[in-house]
């Protein structure tokens, strides 16, 4: 059986990347066995990205741990998934790669997160040496869309794929919301999951419907996730008691399971206006299509592989609440449009985007570097 080491986050907190980790151990693989050490660095939205001494402790766990399996099961292939462009992860990642690498025959970058490439310029000499060490010429690099950052490229990875993600499709089983209905009958029920900060475009997504109030529609709101600080949720706060939007925008913390998946069966339309620097596909637009939602996001990065422009929803340019608002408004008034664009959403999920898909591609992507004996 070929063997592959597995060193990643797995929930919580809940993001994508921890999300497709965990899901990807979870496969049912002919030719190969996953092994996993865990990362979990952070166990909330708050600690992502940020210095903590007993981060310290858990780094040298985590190096202690990929060289015990590494001798224990005779593991060949390293699989890791880089950083973001974010110092503290960055520095993090150095480290273990570079106590760590050397022991394995083959190592395959996944770029759950995008743009490591474009930290290197910032870096001093001695940590350019280090990056050039730990990071250059994978046997092979992943990347989740052909929008994202070539992080694969610059590293002079010898081999590059494009899996896109996928996950299981829960949305049968749930009660389907009654057929869209014309404007003015009952409020348009937008929904946005996923981390509540600013490069996610949360502040957009408020001034855009202070902008849908001013015009008189009839939609409410809800923000599903954590708050990336308590100054920002202040912030948010604020903007959305001066658009008047208290009754209207609701912000019902973390939810998983089923309490996540009924917001998805009970909502019309789904926003996503993110411009996050580490972006590269959102796994939240995929749970949306699987519960046949229309979408407005924003065109960046591998979200513009994910979102068909005028099929599925519309991409609007990035902080651009004018544009949002107006494609929301779209939508809002026209139900046959959300009627036609959630037909379209459906579909798509079934042909590209199911887990069986998404495992069925890391399966081939594993084989093709595993070292012949």
């Amino acid at each position: 059986m070929n063997r592959i080491l597995v060193v990643g986050q797995t929930p919580p907190p809940f993001h994508g990347q921890s999300i497709m980790i965990d899901l990807m151990l979870k496969g049912n693989y002919k030719d190969i066995k996953l092994y996993h050490v865990r990362m979990h660095f952070s166990r909330g939205m708050d600690d992502v990205g940020r210095f903590q001494p007993g981060k310290m402790l858990h780094l040298l766990a985590v190096i202690m741990k990929i060289i015990f399996y590494k001798f224990r099961y005779n593991i060949k292939v390293l699989y890791y998934p880089p950083a973001g462009p974010n110092k503290v992860p960055v520095l993090r990642d150095l480290i273990i790669l570079f106590f760590t690498r050397f022991l394995f025959k083959r190592v395959i970058f996944h770029f759950h997160a995008g743009g490591v490439s474009t930290f290197y310029q910032q870096l001093p000499a001695l940590l350019k040496w280090l990056y050039r060490r730990c990071y250059f010429e994978p046997d092979a690099a992943l990347r989740l869309s052909e929008f994202n950052p070539e992080d694969g490229a610059f590293l002079k990875a010898k081999k590059e794929f494009i899996v896109p993600n996928g996950i299981a499709d829960h949305a049968v089983g749930f009660k389907p919301k009654p057929p869209a209905t014309a404007a003015g009958k009952s409020p348009c029920r937008i929904l946005y999951v996923g981390a509540l900060k600013e490069t996610k475009g949360l502040m957009v997504l408020i001034e855009a419907c202070g902008l849908l109030k001013e015009r008189g529609l009839d939609f409410t709101l809800q923000a599903v996730g954590e708050f990336e600080s308590i100054a920002f949720r202040i912030g948010v706060l604020l903007n959305v008691a001066q658009y008047y939007l208290d009754e209207m925008v609701e912000f019902p913390g973390v939810l998983t399971g089923d309490a996540k998946l009924q917001r998805y069966a009970n909502a019309d339309i789904f926003c996503y206006p993110t411009y996050f620097e580490s972006e590269t596909f959102g796994i939240a637009l995929l749970e949306a299509m699987q519960f046949s939602l229309p979408v407005v996001a924003t065109r960046w990065r591998g979200v513009q592989s994910v979102v068909r422009d005028g099929v599925t929803g519309f991409l609007v340019p990035i902080k651009d609440s004018a544009a949002l608002a107006d494609k929301l408004a779209s939508l809002i008034t026209n139900p046959g449009l959300r009627t036609e664009m959630s037909a379209k959403s459906r579909e798509i999920f079934l042909r590209e985007y199911t887990l069986e898909k998404f495992h069925e591609n890391m399966e081939k992507v594993f084989l093709s570097v595993i070292p012949k004996e």
